[in-house]
């Protein structure tokens, strides 16, 4: 129904021009499509990182006693403040701020700084999703692995860890399938990426296709991560079922 009203309003004629010309689509997409390699390599750049630092940032906010205190309370005002704040302002005050500084030892890449923003962001929402995962492996885990002579750290490594990353798996790649989107609003810094290469082309032809080209890329590959991250939850309901159904 959306499309039949869609293909019949009185504006259909210009807007097929302006946002569907095949002429423009395909002489867009070539340069679009290298500079959407950017966008990917931003993306496993950052997406490194993030699994990296969000672990540790969870682990801190997993230590017991009150001797921990202070690292757990760090550890909660990062997430609390990274979550809090939008990606497109952090992208904007490290992108121009940074460098601003004028310190030798800074770099003022865009690219450094967006990837910077992006594992800052990112890092605060995937350390949640990993310390749901610590937090839904049984306490007796841990106490069965130190009643072994197992140190906390130890018991945490070897026990803990592998049971939590392996259960908050789909969840992780939900988050990098918005991360791979996010990487395009590095632009606003003037990386020249697949967004920044449409409007480039939008602004030479005053035509409107390049975006859809730009949003078809993106779905090209969002898309297969969706489908792999149903699968790995459908694989997980499975494995818990037959659990259950041996107990």
């Amino acid at each position: 129904m959306i499309v039949v009203v869609i293909v019949n309003s009185p504006g259909w004629p210009a807007v097929r021009r302006a946002f569907f010309d095949g002429h423009e689509f395909t002489s867009s997409l070539p340069e679009i499509s290298r500079a959407f390699l950017t966008n990917v390599e931003i993306f496993c750049i950052a997406e490194g990182f993030i699994l990296v630092v969000g672990l540790a940032i969870a682990v801190m906010r997993s230590l017991p006693g009150p001797v921990f205190f202070p690292i757990r309370a760090l550890a909660i005002l990062y997430a609390d403040i990274f979550r809090g704040i939008p990606t497109i302002l952090v992208i904007y005050i490290l992108g121009f701020g940074a460098p601003a500084l004028q310190l030798s030892w800074l770099p003022t890449s865009t690219v450094v700084w967006g990837i910077v923003g992006l594992v800052l962001i990112y890092s605060a929402y995937v350390s949640e999703v990993y310390r749901a995962g610590i937090d839904s492996v049984h306490p007796s885990q841990d106490a069965a692995a130190r009643s072994l002579g197992l140190s906390r750290s130890q018991s945490m490594r070897h026990v803990v860890l592998p049971q939590a990353v392996r259960r908050v798996v789909p969840p992780l790649l939900n988050d990098f399938i918005g991360l791979q989107k996010d990487t395009a609003l590095i632009a606003l810094l003037g990386t020249v990426e697949a967004f920044r290469q449409s409007q480039i082309d939008v602004a030479a032809t005053f035509n409107f296709t390049p975006y859809l080209a730009t949003a078809l890329l993106f779905v090209a590959i969002t898309i297969p991560l969706a489908r792999f991250t149903d699968w790995l939850l459908n694989r997980d309901r499975r494995r818990r079922q037959s659990a259950g159904a041996l107990g």
